[in-house]
């Protein structure tokens, strides 16, 4: 395990990536699991800051709060494009384009001939997963990008086992900034851990305001490392 260096606890503040970080992958979105011991972890640790924990996903929002209830203080979902400020507030949504109709019916329509693949709709997106059906990932990538071909609007993400379509402009370099602007966490030093490709804006926008950016395969191999790690943290206070 290779972790550099942390601000001092009165200085940090934690962010973190859910799925493929927090939780280990499963078959369907709805289908992870919350180990038992990871709330009250992240509660101790969310005290440790004094609030200062936070949670950036591709998610949105409101599966974030099912899963995790008001244990982050901050949330950004769908890669920044909504942002719930604190437990209990209004989802805050920037004006942006909404996935044109003909889209979702194509997509509903790759998932149906690629058997087991899964449409996942957002508020301003989708994903087509293709864990149960690995074999699909080509066809399902090509069939987005002639779909997106041309588009001044939408972009087409990969991510673990699946392919995202979310709107130009939004992502989680965007989600670091936005939560880092808020209180308990501005005048703070971000320390933001992620796995995925969507997850390297976060690093490096963490890294860029003078914190620390990780990538689950580089300092913790898993999950279960990650989990381990910050019930370390928790526990002796750093």
């Amino acid at each position: 395990m290779t972790v550099p260096e942390l601000p001092p606890p009165d200085r940090t503040a934690v962010l973190l990536d859910v799925d493929g970080t927090l939780l280990d992958f499963a078959p369907t979105p709805m289908g992870v699991v919350v180990p038992r011991d990871l709330p009250g972890t992240l509660l101790t640790l969310k005290r440790r800051l004094n609030g200062a924990l936070g949670m950036i996903s591709g998610r949105p929002v409101e599966q974030v709060v099912t899963l995790f209830g008001d244990v982050p203080q901050a949330i950004a979902g769908e890669h920044g494009g909504a942002v719930l400020r604190a437990p209990g507030r209004v989802i805050e949504r920037p004006a942006l384009a909404a996935v044109p109709l003909e889209w979702l019916a194509e997509a509903e329509r790759l998932a149906r001939v690629h058997p087991g693949a899964l449409l996942e709709q957002k508020a301003r997106g989708f994903v087509l997963h293709y864990r149960n059906a690995p074999e699909a990932g080509p066809a399902l990538h090509d069939g987005l990008a002639l779909l997106l071909s041309g588009s001044a609007a939408f972009q087409l993400v990969p991510a673990h086992m699946a392919w995202e379509v979310r709107p130009l402009g939004v992502d989680k370099g965007g989600a670091v900034a936005a939560l880092m602007a808020l209180p308990p966490f501005a005048g703070r030093l971000p320390v933001f851990i992620g796995d995925d490709v969507t997850d390297e804006d976060a690093i490096r926008a963490a890294r860029a305001m003078g914190g620390v950016g990780m990538l689950v395969a580089d300092s913790f191999g898993n999950p279960a490392g990650v989990r381990a790690w910050l019930a370390e943290l928790a526990e002796r206070g750093w």
